[in-house]
């Protein structure tokens, strides 16, 4: 496994704690989007992949997840939470000037780094999203029309049909386990729009990976946002039976296979 270190920077509302997966000889920098309620050590077997593959991978936990400061879970406006991941790219552009940045995000991973995508793209080499949450994702407007949002954990096993994923997800003292918060699902519902409307990533290779059996963030309704947001360049990957972390699948060499694949197309390799 790489040996990862830890940054910590000022973010928008607070200090925002990054980690590093360094790479003596990077050919490229992978900046990587962790997803709701979790933080960016859950991304460890992927940035282990990314490092062999040739990239010194960065990630932050954003504002209110993970070792990064702020109420917890507490996310009013997702475009602060780009401008953080924008000043991690900084930093990994300051550590290695010059080389190529690839984006992989997850989830709410993929919301924030299709709206990085959007305002930045013309910073990237390319492009991944992991079962993101854009396009027509009902749930904030269901939960926003209700008087009390319900404290309705997250199922452990709608994220992997390894039940080994879900024990350490629930045993995980980082992973927050409560209720969504209102200004959160608000800004969810918000930036769904934003993005909906901000146009397309134009000649971005952009590599989309789905479970077809994803609970949580339903593959017709990431489609849809998938149609909005694709340029020229959409490569799409659908696993058959897999379930919402494509990474943490029990197929996950499959999908390791398939984003290196594609970044070596992008990256002219």
């Amino acid at each position: 496994m790489a040996e990862a270190r830890e940054h910590v920077l000022t973010g928008t509302c607070g200090s925002i704690t990054v980690r590093e997966w360094p790479n003596e000889r990077p050919r490229y920098v992978a900046l990587v989007v962790h997803g709701y309620g979790e933080h960016i050590g859950r991304y460890e077997e992927l940035a282990d992949v990314l490092v062999a593959h040739g990239a010194a991978v960065f990630g932050p936990d954003h504002t209110g997840h993970g070792k990064s400061a702020g109420e917890r879970v507490l996310i009013e406006d997702f475009e602060d939470v780009v401008t953080d991941v924008h000043a991690v790219a900084g930093l990994a552009r300051t550590a290695h000037p010059g080389l190529p940045v690839v984006m992989v995000g997850h989830s709410m991973g993929g919301l924030i780094a299709a709206r990085y995508a959007q305002r930045y793209g013309d910073e990237l080499t390319a492009l991944v999203l992991s079962g993101p949450v854009i396009g027509t994702w009902e749930l904030p407007w269901k939960l926003l029309a209700l008087d009390e949002i319900p404290d309705t954990p997250i199922s452990p096993a709608s994220l992997s049909r390894d039940p080994e994923v879900g024990a350490a997800y629930t045993a995980d003292p980082l992973v927050w386990h409560g209720p969504m918060k209102r200004p959160t699902v608000a800004a969810f519902a918000r930036t769904l729009q934003t993005v909906s409307k901000g146009g397309d990533v134009a000649d971005l290779p952009l590599l989309w990976l789905h479970g077809d059996d994803d609970r949580l963030v339903p593959l017709a309704g990431s489609r849809s946002g998938i149609e909005e947001l694709r340029g020229r360049r959409l490569t799409e990957r659908i696993y058959a039976g897999a379930r919402h972390e494509v990474f943490n699948e029990t197929n996950k060499a499959e999908v390791f296979a398939h984003v290196t694949r594609f970044l070596d197309g992008a990256l002219g390799n």
